[in-house]
Formats: structure tokens, C-alpha cells, sequence
């Protein structure tokens, strides 16, 4: 008696990708794509750039702009005047201090404004609506409107009960910070509730069946989600204060008290009053540079730049092709065979 030894289910053939190919996946983007925005880009923000440094090395006033391209040639004698002979120094530390402390505000301020209104309850579309309201007016309105309550018999003396000079004086610093704050705010408290809408309500509801307290629950739950928006709000807040111009212009008019006496201002001043051009140039340089450290430090944090997210080399994609293409050679192969 014979048995018959019962074969395998033969496998079908797997498709064969034709050699060379690549799947849409890991096909190379065409670069070409790229060339409107980088038109755009080279346009609107390299070529100004370029201009801005030429001008930063030129003797540039009332007397030599109209024939500036032969404007005498200085170096780097206006950046030297900046730091020494000008009060650039001092609005470096004014803008800065301005605005780290309005930005360590104003963070547990939209933070809290989130938090208290995640949760739905009657009224909760006008409460986030009127929690909008600094934020959606204009810097001219609303510089205007503080103008108006610092005076000295304004609004604020009046409630107060005091006659300080909010407009002039060591007073002003302070005038400028609380103003700051309340046009910056929800800013923070946008980024933090779109942070919060990330979180799981079966999150909540675990935490609420195991009893965990309300800082508990904030610190475990919600704050790890809004680590990434809060780094956003917290840069995008710091560029937004360095660069106030319209707020501290209207609030306090020209000139400025020393001690409000921001670096866009200053550059304002140094260009269109005293037509210093290539002086007002160096200044704005150097404000560049100011703004660009807190962005390359959130670049680093955030792993965005360009030696982490580098792709594949060449040698990489090929030698990755031919791993590809062994087994489509051995399946040929075999069913020759």
C-alpha cells in the first residue's frame, strides 16, 4: 500500500516590480515644485536682507541718499556707533526684559483661562468669546484707549486713588508691561485650549474614577499635553514682544520715555527722524540677530533642523534598491525554474 504525501498549496507569485523602480512612497519629489515659494522667499525676504547689510556698511543720511549706491563705504563703523554712541544697549535690555516678563505672565494667565474653560457649561461660547477681545483689537485701539486711562487725571489715578505719571517716568516701564500682557494673553490661552482638545475624555474620566486630586490631574494629564504648544506660545510670544512697534509708539507717543525706549522704536528714530540710514540699518541687524537665538534654540528643541530630518543619501536609496530587488530576482528565478 502506497501513501501519497500531500504537497503544499503552491504560493502564488508575488508582483514583480520592474528593476530600477522605486515605490511612490520613497520616489524622489520633484524639486521644480519648490521654485514658486522659493522665488517668493528669495523676493520678499533674502534680497531685502541683502539690501538691509549693504546699507548697514554705507554712510547713508538726507545728504547721500540720492545717489546711495555711491554713498561712502564705512564697514562696520555704524555697528561700533550703535553699540557705543547710541542707546542701543539700553533698548536691547529694555526689549528683552519687557519681554520675558510679559511672556512669564501671560503664560499661567492663558493657561488658566484654558483650563477654566475646557469644560462645557451655560455660557461657555460668550466666556472664550469675550476672553478674545484683547487679542482681536487693533494695537492702535487699544494703545490709544490705555492713552487715554494713564493720563494723569485719567481712569486709573481716579480708581486708584494716586498721581502717578504712568506716561513719563520709572512708572512707564511698568505702564508698558500691564499693557502688554492684557493684548497678549490669549494668545497663550488659544495655543493652551487647542492643547487641551488633544486630551482623551476617557482620560478624565479614568482620573475622576481613581480619585486623582485637581494638581494631580494637571500635572499628569494635561500639562504633558500642552508641552508642545506652550513651547510655540512661549517663542511666538517672546518674538512678538522684542518687535512691538505700534503699542509703545501710540502708547506713549514721540519721544519716548528712556525707560520704554524699545529696539524698534529706537531703529524708527535713528531712520525717519534723525535719517541716519545706514545707522538704523546696523540696528535693525542687530535686532535680527536678537530674534533669531530664542527661534534657533526652539529649532534644537523641537528636532527641526536640517541635520536631524536630513533624508537618505544616495548611496543609502541605492543600496536600498538592491535589498528590494533580491527577492523579486529569486521569485523570477524560481518560477523559471
Amino acid at each position: 500500500m502506497t501513501t501519497t504525501q500531500a504537497r503544499p498549496p503552491r504560493e502564488t507569485p508575488r508582483a514583480v516590480r520592474p528593476h530600477g523602480t522605486t515605490p511612490l512612497v520613497k520616489r524622489e519629489r520633484p524639486l521644480w515644485m519648490l521654485l514658486p515659494g522659493g522665488v517668493l522667499m528669495l523676493a520678499v525676504i533674502v534680497v531685502p536682507l541683502l539690501v538691509g547689510v549693504y546699507i548697514a556698511m554705507l554712510d547713508l543720511d538726507q545728504y547721500t541718499l540720492r545717489q546711495w549706491f555711491s554713498a561712502p563705504f564705512v564697514g562696520f563703523a555704524n555697528f561700533a556707533e550703535a553699540f557705543t554712541d547710541s542707546p542701543l544697549l539700553h533698548s536691547i535690555w529694555i526689549s528683552v526684559s519687557l519681554s520675558v516678563l510679559v511672556t512669564a505672565v501671560t503664560v499661567p494667565i492663558g493657561v488658566a483661562a484654558a483650563v477654566s474653560t475646557q469644560n462645557r457649561f451655560p455660557g461657555r461660547g460668550l466666556v472664550r468669546s469675550i476672553y478674545l477681545v484683547p487679542y482681536v483689537l487693533p494695537a492702535f485701539v487699544v494703545g490709544t484707549f490705555f492713552r487715554t486711562m494713564l493720563q494723569p487725571q485719567g481712569v486709573v489715578n481716579t480708581v486708584l486713588g494716586t498721581d502717578v505719571l504712568w506716561l513719563n517716568g520709572s512708572a512707564s516701564y511698568w505702564a508698558l508691561a500691564g499693557v502688554m500682557v492684557w493684548t497678549s494673553w490669549p494668545f497663550v490661552y488659544l495655543l493652551s485650549l487647542a492643547g487641551l482638545q488633544a486630551v482623551d475624555n476617557e482620560v478624565h474620566e479614568a482620573a475622576a474614577l481613581d480619585g486623582v486630586t485637581w494638581w494631580a490631574k494637571l500635572r499628569y494629564i494635561v500639562f504633558p499635553y500642552l508641552r508642545g504648544p506652550l513651547s510655540l506660545a512661549v517663542i511666538i510670544s517672546i518674538l512678538h514682544n522684542i518687535n512691538n512697534f505700534t503699542l509703545p509708539f501710540v502708547l506713549f507717543g514721540n519721544p519716548l520715555p528712556s525707560s520704554v525706549e524699545v529696539m524698534p522704536v529706537l531703529t524708527y528714530i535713528a531712520s525717519f527722524q534723525s535719517f541716519r540710514f545706514g545707522l538704523s540699518a546696523a540696528m535693525a541687524i542687530c535686532s535680527l540677530v536678537i530674534v533669531a537665538i530664542p527661534l534657533f534654540v526652539y529649532l534644537r528643541a523641537v528636532r527641526l533642523d536640517t541635520g536631524d530630518d536630513a533624508g537618505p543619501t544616495r548611496k543609502q536609496r541605492r543600496a536600498d534598491r538592491a535589498v528590494l530587488a533580491a527577492p523579486a530576482a529569486a521569485d523570477i528565478e524560481g518560477a523559471r525554474a
